[in-house]
C-alpha cells in the first residue's frame, strides 16, 4: 500500500514539472536569442571600443590619455564624482528615513518628485538649469551682477548632475527599509539608544549592501552623464568638457585614438561597475 502512495506521488510530481516547464528547444531559444542579443549591443561594442583604442599601440593610447585636455576632463569628471556622490546619498538615506519612518501630508508627493528625473528627459532637466541660472534666466542678472557663474562653469554642471542622478540612493533604500519595518529601532529607543546610536548600530548595518549598491549607481551616472551636462557646459576645452563630452568632442575633431582611449575610461568603468553590482546583489540576497 504504502508502495503505491509512492508511486502516484512520483507520478504527481513529474507531471507537476512537466507542466511548469517549457520544451527543451523553447529555452534554448530563449538562452540564444538573449545570448545574441548581449553580444550584438553590449559586448562586442564595448570589445570594440577596447581593440579601436590600443589599435595604434599602447604608447599611442597613453600619449592620447595625457593631453592636458584629457586629464582636464578626468578631473573634472572626477570632481562632479566626489560632490554629487557625497550629497546624493546624504540625500537618499534622509529620503529614505523620512518616507519609511514618518507619515506627513505631501509624502506621497515627495515619493513622486524623487522618481522625476527618470521620466525627464536630461536635455530638459539640464535646459531648466539655464533657464534659472543662465543670462537670461530668473537669476541671471543676479549672478552676472555679484560676478557668480553657474551655466558654462563647473556649478552648473555638478548641479545638473545632482538632479540627474539624486533618485538612484534614496530608491535603493525605500523598498528596503520599508519591508524591515522599525521594530529593531524601537526596540534600540526603548532601551535608552539615541537617535543616532540606533542609526549607526542598527538601521546602517541592515541597509549597508543596498546603500552602496545606490552609491555605485549613482557613481558611475555621474561620471557617464552626457545630455544634461552637455546643455550646461558650454563645451570649452580644458575647462567645462566631463570625459563623455571630450569623447563627443575629439571624435568629431577626427582624433580617433583620443577619443576611443577616453571612452576606454569610461568602458572600464562600466565593467568594473558591473562587477561590483554582481557582488552587491549577491550579499543583498545572501541576507
Amino acid at each position: 500500500m504504502s508502495s503505491h502512495i509512492q508511486q502516484i506521488k512520483n507520478a504527481s510530481i513529474v507531471n507537476k514539472s512537466s507542466t511548469t516547464q517549457d520544451p527543451l528547444w523553447v529555452r534554448w531559444l530563449l538562452i540564444t536569442i538573449s545570448i545574441a542579443f548581449i553580444s550584438l549591443f553590449i559586448c562586442i561594442p564595448l570589445g570594440l571600443v577596447i581593440f579601436q583604442a590600443f589599435s595604434k599601440g599602447i604608447t599611442a593610447y597613453f600619449t592620447a590619455l595625457a593631453q592636458p585636455d584629457t586629464l582636464a576632463a578626468i578631473k573634472l569628471t572626477l570632481t562632479v564624482a566626489l560632490v554629487t556622490v557625497p550629497l546624493n546619498t546624504l540625500f537618499g538615506v534622509a529620503a529614505a528615513w523620512t518616507i519609511t519612518r514618518f507619515d506627513f501630508p505631501g509624502k506621497s508627493l515627495l515619493t513622486t518628485l524623487i522618481d522625476l528625473p527618470f521620466s525627464v528627459s536630461p536635455v530638459i532637466s539640464g535646459l531648466i538649469f539655464v533657464l534659472l541660472f543662465g543670462a537670461q534666466g530668473w537669476f541671471g542678472e543676479w549672478l552676472m551682477a555679484h560676478d557668480i557663474k553657474i551655466i558654462f562653469a563647473a556649478p552648473g554642471i555638478i548641479l545638473a548632475t545632482i538632479f540627474i542622478t539624486f533618485p538612484f540612493v534614496a530608491r535603493q533604500l525605500i523598498p528596503l527599509m520599508q519591508e524591515m519595518g522599525h521594530q529593531e529601532e524601537e526596540a534600540a529607543l526603548s532601551l535608552g539608544a539615541s537617535g543616532w546610536r540606533t542609526f549607526f548600530s542598527v538601521t546602517l548595518p541592515n541597509i549597508k549592501w543596498a546603500l552602496l549598491y545606490g552609491v555605485l549607481l549613482c557613481n558611475a551616472r555621474a561620471m557617464g552623464e552626457f545630455g544634461a551636462v552637455s546643455v550646461v557646459s558650454g563645451h570649452i576645452r580644458g575647462m567645462t568638457n566631463t570625459l563623455p563630452l571630450h569623447v563627443e568632442v575629439s571624435y568629431n575633431d577626427y582624433d580617433v585614438i583620443g577619443a576611443f582611449a577616453s571612452a576606454s575610461i569610461l568602458a572600464g568603468l562600466a565593467i568594473v561597475t558591473l562587477i561590483l553590482k554582481t557582488f552587491l546583489e549577491w550579499k543583498q540576497a545572501t541576507r
